[in-house]
């Protein structure tokens, strides 16, 4: 088992992972999978800034959990939007609660105040696994999707990850905190995750 920081490489199976949740659930309100440029495109715009982990067994990704950013205005800066996608084989083991610990220690590195999960309303595990992890809803947006034949709506959760106070500053790029693996497995032992 590895944990580490997603590469291009990786990007083929990640998309395979996410292939489900598009292609056959509302929990993505993507409609069409998209191709490995896209996909390319949005994977190197979210890791100038935050941190994109996978989780690997025997050479193959199992998992895989990002922050990105859940709104365009400056003063938004210091909030960040975990996603996170696991193969049917990564469920029910723990694999997402451990990876969002490591998620939320580097965004809290990194000096981002607080959290958002966007869950579609009829994903029951996902609610109950937000709740566990300490998240709180705090907004129901209804009907505010349709796929497949229906209409769906989006539950917002939220954890505070560091105290709101004046910010001295903006938060770090995620490459200048976790500059490589040497330094993930740092914050891994930090968080007794082996």
């Amino acid at each position: 088992m590895a944990i580490r920081l997603a590469v291009h490489a990786d990007l083929p199976q990640i998309l395979e992972i996410y292939r489900p949740y598009v292609e056959n659930t509302p929990y993505s309100f993507e409609y069409r999978l998209p191709t490995l440029e896209e996909f390319t495109r949005r994977f190197d715009t979210i890791t100038t800034q935050f941190p994109w982990i996978v989780w690997e067994e025997d050479g193959t990704v199992l998992g895989y959990a990002y922050g990105s950013a859940p709104f365009e205005r400056a003063a938004f800066s210091w909030c960040a939007e975990l996603s996170i996608y696991l193969s049917p084989a990564a469920q029910g083991r723990g694999i997402g609660q451990t990876m969002y610990r490591i998620l939320e220690h580097i965004l809290t590195m990194q000096g981002y105040t607080r959290v958002y999960a966007l869950i579609e309303g009829s994903n029951r595990p996902s609610l109950a696994f937000h709740e566990s992890m300490g998240y709180r809803q705090f907004a129901d947006f209804a009907d505010c999707g349709f796929k497949l034949g229906g209409w769906h709506h989006i539950i917002w959760m939220e954890k505070l990850l560091n105290s709101v106070e004046m910010p001295s500053k903006f938060p770090t790029p995620c490459p200048l905190v976790v500059k490589n693996n040497i330094s993930l497995q740092k914050i891994l032992d930090i968080l007794s995750i082996s």
